[in-house]
């Protein structure tokens, strides 16, 4: 990455980042033709993620590219440049809700502003109804952009809530959570089961009678997912093997079909080709968007293996059945034969959707244990973004203010870049694939709930860290030393317990999966430490830091918390999982949190950061692909402006 510039833009809370591709130019004709055709698949799907978000997310997306790429007067007032935030933050969080808290937010500049700018801008831009003026839609935008009750949180959490009902998201309409629980309560959920409710809306019909909306091509989403079916109907033509070709035709037979159990046969062939140097992701996967787990956000990732940098975790995954036999989890909850991880570094070449910009950094996949068991799984570092955010880690003064310790610092520095990379890996592939459902128990998302992924993240974590100071680590080659893991082990326990509080607004509770993972693993290790001091709050010069007091005693005390979330998974313990969860992950130590943000805010950072994407430009002869380059574009802005020209194929509402 060097002679690479990095960082691009900043608004609101975040800094907008870019990463390039290495070895692009290494790559044959061929692979960068099968590149530039999942290229523009993962894109064609980018308008479905707005959608899910919110039923009205296209209809503000387009409204506001509209506005922003047409209105042509004063650009340097202090509202305009309000303006221009919320359209960044919206952009960034694909929707109105901030894309890691879920709270909505709504523009800083008045609605008066807003429709006389309106006004002055393309008149034919605007996503009208039949019939309507442009005064009625910009009083009916003003609720849904000006609002901050109306649809106040794309997923709400709070354990007091109907988390159905009272989230925002596009997943169900007209239902309760009672009512949802009881429609899928009549699919079987034992065995090899599809992931039911994955690819589709819950929703009343004209009767009142509980129905789902398919997404698939001639469904909900269709036309969108035509031109991905399109674009994947062109990559299976140039595809790198017999096995790749199957499962990119296998994808495209889900996506017309609509039924899971085509979903499965292709999540079954994509982990069985271990051999394709690119790879990718394109679908409904995650759930981290629905409050109870079922409902998959549209994501694509595009990626290359970075051969070199594959050997670190690949020699993790030949060690699988190792780190499984000598876990502290119950015998019973073992699994007796690991199947095949598949695991490597990768360099993205796109993200979309639930992705982007924001993006993971580790990935496991398929999702179904059951799938994981009999088949296995393939897990990823995506190793360029890794490199662009190690990169500003360095510029950002955040070790410095909350560890005072010189050697700890020096520590950080020497080995905090590979822990980190460490614990991606153990966290993405012996974590997830670790550990087995006891037979008869059915799936988290009906046992555990809307704690089940909160759950599953902390458990991925606790085996990462129980793990990242064993002896064998370095015994395979892949750290040098016991301190690389310490390392990893002070920046987790300050990150959950401290630092990873500048991503909320004083006054509000933990309700993200990931940032109640990492405070449910430090507090309760913390806690059950206390007797022996392994962990200990201490002030200097009126500040708070806090710092380990004894390695080995806090390793056995991952274990014992890892020992008890896989129990829980296992037999599926809803009360225990809840008060894990809820005790120790949701509320926070609001006069810590104060003092947390003042000091943030005296380095001048922000706590979030994400991608421009990389463009992949394709020259044309009688309508094939002779070559493809890659351009780095510099402006957020301006990508968003033009994906939406290029990538718009859904009516706004769906």
């Amino acid at each position: 990455m060097a002679g690479f510039d990095v960082e691009a833009e900043e608004f609101a809370d975040i800094k907008v980042l870019r990463y390039n591709i290495p070895g692009w130019d290494e790559l044959t004709d061929k692979q960068h033709e099968l590149l530039y055709y999942l290229y523009e698949a993962a894109l064609s799907g980018r308008d479905i993620i707005y959608d899910q978000k919110s039923k009205y997310g296209l209809t503000v997306r387009k409204a506001i590219e509209n506005i922003y790429g047409t209105y042509s007067g004063n650009k340097s007032s202090e509202e305009w440049k309000k303006f221009e935030e919320y359209c960044g933050r919206f952009w960034f969080s694909n929707g109105y809700f901030h894309h890691y808290g879920n709270e909505k937010f709504i523009p800083e500049c008045t609605y008066e502003y807003f429709v006389d700018i309106a006004q002055k801008s393309d008149p034919n831009g605007f996503p009208l109804n039949e019939g309507e003026t442009i005064g009625n839609f910009l009083a009916r935008m003003e609720p849904i952009m000006f609002d901050i009750n109306f649809e106040p949180k794309c997923v709400n959490q709070d354990s007091k809530a109907d988390n159905v009902a009272e989230s925002s998201n596009n997943f169900y309409e007209g239902v309760t959570q009672k009512e949802a629980d009881a429609f899928y309560a009549k699919f079987p959920s034992t065995g090899n089961q599809p992931s039911w409710g994955l690819n589709t809306k819950l929703m009343k019909d004209e009767n009142g009678q509980v129905i789902e909306k398919v997404w698939k091509s001639g469904g909900m989403y269709g036309a969108a997912i035509d031109k991905i079916i399109y674009w994947l109907e062109k990559a299976s033509t140039v595809a790198e093997n017999e096995k790749q070709k199957k499962h990119i035709d296998l994808l495209v037979k889900y996506y017309k079909s609509g039924d899971l159990k085509d979903f499965d046969d292709y999540s079954i062939a994509w982990v069985e080709d271990t051999e394709s140097s690119i790879d990718f992701i394109n679908g409904f996967i995650e759930v981290y968007l629905d409050a109870v787990g079922r409902k998959g956000s549209f994501e694509s990732v595009v990626n290359v293996k970075d051969v070199e940098t594959s050997k670190r975790i690949a020699t993790i995954s030949d060690n699988a059945q190792w780190f499984e036999d000598n876990s502290p989890l119950i015998e019973a909850h073992k699994k007796k034969n690991v199947k095949g991880i598949n695991a490597k570094v990768i360099n993205a070449v796109v993200e979309s959707g639930d992705a982007a910009p924001s993006t993971p950094i580790g990935i496991n996949l398929p999702n179904a244990d059951w799938i994981r068991k009999n088949h296995g799984s393939k897990s990823v570092n995506l190793g360029n973004i890794v490199d662009a955010y190690d990169n500003i880690k360095k510029k950002s003064g955040f070790g410095a203010e909350f560890e005072n310790r010189k050697e700890i610092r020096e520590r950080e520095e020497k080995y905090g870049a590979l822990g980190s990379k460490l614990h991606t890996d153990m966290h993405e592939c012996i974590g997830h694939a670790s550990g087995q459902i006891n037979e008869g128990v059915e799936t988290p998302d009906k046992t555990l709930k809307t704690y089940a992924s909160c759950l599953e993240e902390a458990r991925a974590d606790l085996v990462a860290l129980y793990y990242i100071t064993d002896q064998k680590l370095v015994d395979i080659g892949v750290m040098p030393s016991i301190e690389v893991g310490k390392a990893e082990f002070d920046s987790y326990i300050r990150n959950g317990m401290m630092t990873q509080l500048v991503r909320l607004k004083l006054g509000d509770n933990i309700e993200e999966a990931h940032m109640r993972n990492r405070q449910l693993n430090a507090a309760w290790v913390y806690e059950k430490g206390k007797a022996d001091n392994v962990i200990e709050w201490y002030k200097e010069e009126g500040k708070t830091y806090i710092k380990i007091n004894d390695y080995n005693k806090l390793r056995t005390l991952f274990g014992e918390l890892l020992r008890e979330i896989q129990r829980i998974k296992s037999e599926g313990d809803y009360a225990a999982g809840k008060a894990l969860v809820e005790n120790y992950g949701v509320k926070v130590n609001q006069v810590l949190h104060k003092e947390v943000l003042e000091r943030y805010k005296k380095l001048n950072s922000k706590p979030y950061s994400g991608f421009i994407q990389p463009r992949l430009v394709a020259k044309m002869s009688d309508d094939k692909v002779k070559s493809v380059k890659v351009e780095y574009p510099k402006s957020f802005f301006e990508q968003m402006l033009e994906y939406g020209k290029k990538y718009s194929f859904l009516p706004v509402m769906n």
